[in-house]
């Protein structure tokens, strides 16, 4: 079993005596006076700018969830990577709250001080268990940093957080199943990027991780992985690419697995068991190859039609940098329609890292991504745009442009757990191209856009609409 503070490297210990020597006083459950995102810079240089780089208060897409709506306070509760100023790059992991019947924000609350920590992989994920307790998992990055498990000291509130755990886990992803508990999807380098799970009744006590998947081919030294995945009542789902030889550069394939009781059996969409962890490229859990057409993979999002069957949103192209080069990315959903997989194109866009969401109610599922590209062509993100089907996927229509004439990209738009007009999704702005401020921004189902309050003067205030 996993206990409280039992799981720590002498790597973390070396980090955290850097990291005090940088900033000593901690800003653990401190307000702050307003949503400011953080702006990131990858550093991997080509011809066309960085390979990513921008605002990422809501980065990553295997951050999962980011934002769950409570119905019974009618609050929406969200987590992002903040900052403390407007050109600064000093990380906090963040919790926010909406307040549908007041219509206000309160200030934001700092979950945990990355303390000098500049790099949003560090991000946070949410949850929220039967008892109206929020839990924030804070992402560690490879060894060099653990991550932690923060719980609400009261229900419904945002105002203190009390820390759980510290573990080695990257890319969190808990999910929480109403009588039951946690059943928790993360990644950890022990390839390069392996998939695991753990399992707790309570948060408090965890079981030990358990690999899912770590493929590699006879001549591979290495492995690696990214998921995303999706709840549905209790059945817990994700997609995952594969990383040849672990080179993330070379993302690809798209393979399927899902448990229905609490990660004891997995099994492939159609019930069929799957012995853990996967280590065939070419295992039955192979959805579409594109290996063998040198394309990469991205999957960004993962819902469900009315019967609970899956869908995945991802994009695809040849070649990890950015520019004209490697040409237009193809965004697509896959779909299991009951008995067989239909995989259709969308649209297209000028980024790897461009990232929005799936939305799905009946025949019509909509797609809100940053599509249009400018005002800062080749870099991440864009102007967001809405598109529509009404026959589940297999044709889509632009309907609305959500963002016009702004001065930075918009990026990683993120769905709401339940969510409820008019905080429907979240996003943040930012430049690719140079430091930037980030403005944080959501938007209702029609495309109706506000802006978070980036300086705040009182405890609650209203958001900005966005004409």
């Amino acid at each position: 079993m996993k206990y409280p503070f039992l799981k720590i490297s002498a790597l973390f210990l070396l980090a955290t005596t850097l990291s005090f020597a940088q900033e000593s006083t901690s800003r653990n459950n401190q307000k702050a006076d307003g949503y400011k995102g953080i702006w990131f810079t990858l550093g991997q240089f080509s011809e066309y700018g960085d390979k990513y780089s921008g605002g990422l208060g809501t980065y990553t897409a295997k951050h999962i969830p980011l934002s769950i709506y409570a119905p019974k306070v009618k609050k929406t509760f969200f987590v992002y990577g903040g900052t403390t100023g407007e050109k600064d790059r000093y990380l906090l992991c963040m919790i926010g709250v909406y307040d549908h019947a007041k219509k206000t924000v309160s200030k934001p609350t700092v979950v945990y001080d990355k303390k000098g920590v500049d790099d949003p992989h560090d991000n946070p994920s949410l949850a929220l268990d039967d008892d109206g307790y929020l839990w924030v998992f804070v992402s560690g990055r490879n060894t060099s940093r653990p991550g932690f498990k923060y719980r609400s000291s009261k229900p419904y509130d945002i105002e203190s957080f009390e820390q759980i755990t510290e573990e080695i886990m990257t890319y969190p992803q808990p999910k929480y199943i109403p009588g039951k508990g946690f059943l928790h999807l993360f990644t950890k380098y022990t390839g390069v990027r392996e998939l695991y799970f753990e399992t707790s009744r309570d948060g408090v006590s965890w079981t030990e991780d358990k690999k899912l998947a770590g493929m590699k081919r006879p001549e591979d030294k290495n492995s690696g992985h990214y998921q995303i995945s999706g709840q549905h009542g209790e059945k817990v789902v994700f997609f995952f690419n594969w990383h040849p030889n672990g080179n993330v550069d070379q993302r690809t394939n798209i393979y399927y697995l899902q448990t229905t009781d609490m990660g004891q059996t997995w099994t492939t969409v159609d019930g069929k068991k799957v012995d853990i962890p996967v280590t065939d490229v070419n295992s039955p859990i192979l959805l579409r190859e594109y290996f063998s057409q040198g394309k990469n993979v991205y999957i960004k999002d993962v819902n469900f039609d009315e019967k609970g069957n899956p869908i995945a949103l991802y994009l695809a192209g040849p070649g990890h940098q950015p520019g004209p080069k490697n040409g237009l990315r193809e965004w697509f959903v896959i779909y299991w329609n009951g008995s067989a997989w239909e995989n259709h194109p969308i649209t297209t866009s000028d980024h790897n890292y461009d990232t929005g969401s799936l939305f799905v109610k009946g025949n019509e599922w909509m797609v809100v991504a940053p599509t249009e590209n400018t005002p800062q062509p080749w870099g991440g993100g864009g102007e967001v745009v809405m598109w529509k089907s009404t026959d589940k996927g297999k044709t889509w229509t632009r309907t609305r442009q959500l963002t016009q004439n702004s001065p930075r990209n918009h990026n990683y738009i993120r769905r709401v757990v339940g969510g409820t007009d008019p905080f429907f999704y979240f996003w943040t702005d930012g430049n690719p191209d140079k430091l930037s401020e980030s403005l944080m921004y959501f938007g209702d189902s029609k495309g109706q856009v506000w802006q978070l309050p980036y300086t705040m003067k009182k405890n609650s205030e209203k958001p900005k609409r966005v004409k």
